[in-house]
């Protein structure tokens, strides 16, 4: 047999060869790829260490090629092994990686040399490719004759490539680098394994906060967790966890229900990668093709319940420390507008904030910051701010002028009150759920009256709280009902108005009935109170469900005004309708 070799050239040569890799790693990729390809189950990478001339060597144990093979298919350029043989590989039917024909070029990129040694039914076959003798003969690749060396052997099947002679133009291959690359493109793949300078490619290697975990369930035993969440703005192809049953993975990657969350924005859930090993589940819980856990199994259930809440736990924690980060950035702009804002509409313009970044999560900083100004000034100009521009530009002009302005001012107020009253209805709808709801307590009734006191009646709309109002019932109660007493701490709202008019609330669970013994008492806590508001008279409303049986609202004094919850409810109704009937009318 001849002991020279020439490449056979494909008329798609011109083309192939002006395409470039990347960077070193996309190089070596390309050579781990034809090692997928020949159905190989492990690669094995070797950098040698910097500063030396030694090789770097890509060795797998795939088919091997006899040197029939090498001759008329690797030799043949852009002749690739998917036109030749289909898109699936024999052995292990996979999905074929290398389409061009031209991955052998790749290993010239890096080294001045390349040597490939492969071994197929008995014979190995010794192939010197160099980039020196290539271009001796301007690369007319028909022309240049490439030592072959064919023998006998008793070794296994496989190929290796010896790169040597780097090219010293080139930033040498990063290790680490090239594991990042190659965990993306076959992390998932069960029968193929990856080892660089003699440590498995893992999920460690994705750039980004891994967690690990290992747990011992109920019904699936023991079980290894261990994911990653990539690096800012580093979305992966197969992103979600995936089951791992002795080495085999079970199913699809998957969130466990995640994937609907309104909470995790659709960005970061994609740069979750992760598996779960659990080789203790029976195999009765497979499907009998091992492509997924049956859904109702217990094992199932267990891991589900199990890997929900920390995924939640990592995602909130990556979420928050970017978030803070781009607020953080964003600060300036955020200040300068809230700044600008009424205190009211500062809380609602913070939460609708909140909203923004999460829903524009992972986007640019500087398409975030023009929403945020919009944002801001939406909530800076308001209605009425548009109407008392309009006034101030017509007070120089004639007096009709004016009066339309002012006109306008009036209807603006209307329909702002009637936008008002159907917001309050809704409140009201609110409101009644939670006292007919036998599980509320008083403090559930605080929550939800302590800033909406206009539904005690129309004279109460401008009564309030403040900081030290509250400090002075909870330092009143911290002194009176502390040990033994504690349990039978009352729920007090201190309140004012404009005027100091100022009004103690007590307030009853909505299923309690009022009775003579809660007078007595709101009214001893009163006297207390009024230790500190010395000038001051303090009205007293008592909330429950209603009165006890055998006391009548006319035999009461007037110190106390006893009330019912349903009776406030039914009230603050009538005249958020009234409101809205006029409205109405007016129209």
């Amino acid at each position: 047999m001849s002991k020279k070799a020439n490449f056979k050239v494909d008329s798609k040569l011109a083309i192939l060869l002006g395409e470039n890799y990347r960077s070193t790693e996309l190089a070596v990729k390309e050579l781990v790829d034809n090692s997928f390809d020949a159905d190989s189950e492990i690669v094995r990478i070797k950098f040698p260490e910097p500063y030396t001339s030694d090789p770097i060597i890509v060795s797998d144990d795939g088919t091997g090629m006899t040197e029939n093979e090498v001759r008329n298919e690797y030799l043949k350029v852009a002749n690739s092994r998917f036109s030749r043989k289909g898109d699936r590989t024999k052995l292990k039917n996979r999905l074929v990686k290398g389409r061009k024909g031209i991955g052998k070029f790749a290993g010239l990129m890096i080294a001045e040399n390349m040597e490939i040694i492969t071994v197929a039914r008995g014979f190995k076959t010794t192939l010197n490719i160099s980039r020196t003798a290539l271009s001796q003969v301007d690369y007319d690749l028909e022309k240049v004759d490439l030592p072959i060396q064919n023998e006998k052997t008793k070794g296994k099947a496989g190929t290796t490539i010896i790169l040597s002679g780097i090219n010293d133009n080139l930033n040498f291959p990063n290790p680490e680098r090239l594991k990042q690359i190659l965990i993306l493109e076959y992390g998932r793949i069960d029968d193929f394994t990856i080892v660089v300078n003699e440590e498995s490619v893992d999920i460690e290697d994705i750039p980004g906060k891994t967690f690990k975990e290992e747990l011992k369930l109920k019904n699936a035993g023991k079980v290894k967790i261990k994911f990653t969440i990539s690096d800012k703005n580093k979305s992966l192809k197969q992103s979600g966890i995936i089951i791992r049953v002795k080495g085999k993975v079970i199913g699809k990657p998957q969130l466990f229900g995640l994937e609907d969350s309104e909470i995790i924005p659709k960005k970061l859930q994609k740069r979750l990668f992760g598996e779960i090993i659990a080789d203790d589940i029976d195999e009765r819980d497979l499907t009998a093709d091992w492509g997924a856990i049956i859904e109702n199994s217990k094992a199932l259930e267990s891991i589900k319940e199990a890997i929900i809440p920390i995924l939640e736990k990592s995602f909130e924690e990556t979420y928050n420390a970017e978030i803070t980060l781009a607020k953080a950035r964003l600060q300036k702009k955020i200040n300068a507008g809230l700044e600008k804002l009424p205190e009211f509409r500062r809380v609602f313009a913070s939460k609708a904030l909140d909203k923004i970044m999460l829903k524009f999560f992972g986007d640019n900083e500087e398409k975030i910051a023009t929403i945020i100004s919009v944002m801001l000034d939406t909530f800076e100009k308001d209605d009425y701010w548009i109407v008392i521009d309009n006034i101030e530009k017509s007070a120089d002009q004639d007096v009709s002028t004016l009066a339309i302005a002012l006109s306008e001012f009036g209807l603006i107020d209307i329909a702002l009150m009637a936008q008002q009253a159907t917001k309050r209805l809704k409140l009201i709808d609110d409101f009644e759920k939670l006292i007919f709801d036998p599980a509320t307590l008083e403090d559930g009734v605080h929550k939800a009256l302590e800033t909406n006191l206009w539904l005690l009646g129309k004279e109460y709309a401008l009564i309030s709280s403040n900081e030290t109002l509250k400090k002075t019932i909870e330092d009143y109660l911290n002194k009176k009902y502390k040990g033994k007493n504690k349990s039978k701490r009352p729920d007090l709202l201190l309140s004012t108005n404009y005027s100091k008019k100022y009004i103690l609330i007590e307030l009853k669970r909505p299923n309690h009935d009022l009775s003579r013994e809660n007078e007595a008492q709101a009214l001893e806590y009163r006297d207390e109170i009024n230790v500190y508001f010395p000038s001051s008279k303090i009205e007293i409303i008592l909330l429950g469900r209603g009165l006890k049986k055998g006391i009548s609202q006319h035999n009461l004094g007037g110190d106390v005004k006893f009330m019912s919850y349903r009776e406030l409810a039914t009230e603050a109704r009538n005249q958020v309708s009234w409101i809205l009937e006029e409205y109405k009318k007016s129209r």
